[in-house]
């Protein structure tokens, strides 16, 4: 482990082959998996459960205490999986009593600035881009992609496979396997590309496309679409999105218009 001219505390608990370069601060209840890297000018407070071979680079900020004004101290955590990248300057807070953590999957791509608030749960294989800024309590599935300088509102929810365009503002849940783009944030299609890189078959990407023609295409509100999605033949996606849309207690996005 190199720690020359860090400051480690004493009772951070510290892996195998783990590189901390100079001026970086790892305080007590800390803990960080195996051959990680700790860039310089790095803070990891107290609550930081990191796993193995992430890469954290210079001024990022994790497990800092929430900016929540109801936070009294509590005790709590960010649980941050293997193979993560962090880039420059982003921030993870730790969680609240409402939740007790902050979670961040695997093998995720955290671009420079952006933020992470108390109580989001993020999946596995996301990239959030530069600036994207996510309020407390956010959900985001696996495989999404949420463009830089979005604000992501707090209780929302990001599904699984879902592409957020470059400045997204989302005040409603975005269901799984769509793009989200246009002001007011709507719905622009299935994120058909996506899709077939990570090895959906054609006939599932067309299903998916059947799907979201019901409910953002056929003039039907979201509560008659969804019974109709249920009269269907059963298969993965569909229950996917039965149960997101089921939970979506913020409402759903909009199906995009032409401005008239």
């Amino acid at each position: 482990m190199n720690q020359s001219l860090a400051y480690i505390h004493p009772d951070a608990k510290i892996g195998k082959n783990v590189i901390i370069e100079p001026f970086s601060v790892i305080y007590e209840d800390v803990e960080i998996g195996d051959d990680c890297w700790i860039g310089p000018n790095v803070t990891i407070f107290p609550g930081a459960r990191i796993g193995k071979n992430n890469k954290i680079f210079p001024n990022a900020s994790i497990s800092a205490v929430p900016q929540d004004l109801k936070f009294a101290g509590e005790k709590t955590t960010v649980d941050i999986g293997d193979n993560n990248i962090i880039r420059e300057s982003v921030t993870i807070n730790r969680g609240t009593k409402a939740l007790g953590y902050t979670k961040i999957g695997n093998n995720n791509l955290i671009m420079a600035y952006a933020h992470i608030a108390h109580d989001c749960v993020i999946g596995d294989n996301c990239v959030l881009a530069n600036g994207a800024t996510l309020a407390g309590h956010i959900e985001v599935g696996n495989y999404a992609i949420i463009g830089g300088l979005s604000a992501i509102h707090q209780f929302t929810r990001i599904g699984s496979h879902v592409i957020l365009m470059g400045g997204s503002l989302v005040d409603k849940d975005v269901p799984p396997f769509v793009k989200g783009a246009k002001f007011p944030l709507s719905y622009c299609g299935i994120n058909s590309v996506g899709l077939a890189r990570r090895g959906f078959e054609q006939e599932t990407i067309n299903l998916i496309k059947d799907y979201y023609t019901i409910v953002f295409q056929s003039g039907l509100n979201y509560s008659k679409a969804f019974e109709k999605l249920k009269t269907l033949p059963k298969t993965p996606a569909l229950d996917e999105i039965l149960d997101f849309i089921s939970k979506a207690e913020r409402g759903l996005i909009k199906g995009y218009r032409e401005q008239e």
